[in-house]
């Protein structure tokens, strides 16, 4: 089942190979449009999964602050998610 993340009307990431980890679609990295994608500094603390990494989503000249997330040095727990981008404020994880 292929599933997309939506945002500000526009497709961000659409894929078959999402892997849903406590509830959050976690999409491979190269399934993500990289133009809405800007880093932030932002990070948080996962006792299993590691430290999450933030990026801010642009679409249209709307921003949404740290609505993405990826673990780039995951705990061996949650190697699966490596490379792997997951999404939340406002971001609508649809049936394709």
């Amino acid at each position: 089942m292929a599933v997309e993340a939506i945002w500000n009307d526009r497709v961000i990431a659409h894929s078959d190979r999402t892997i849903v980890l406590e509830g959050n679609h976690y999409f491979p990295r190269e399934d993500v449009d990289p133009t809405v994608l800007e880093k932030s500094p932002h990070t948080s603390e996962c006792p299993w999964k590691g430290t999450a990494h933030y990026y801010t989503l642009e679409v249209d000249g709307e921003r949404n602050a740290d609505a993405a997330w990826y673990y780039p040095q995951p705990k061996p727990e949650a190697e699966a998610i490596r490379d792997r981008i997951a999404f939340w404020h406002g971001v609508e994880i649809a049936e394709a």
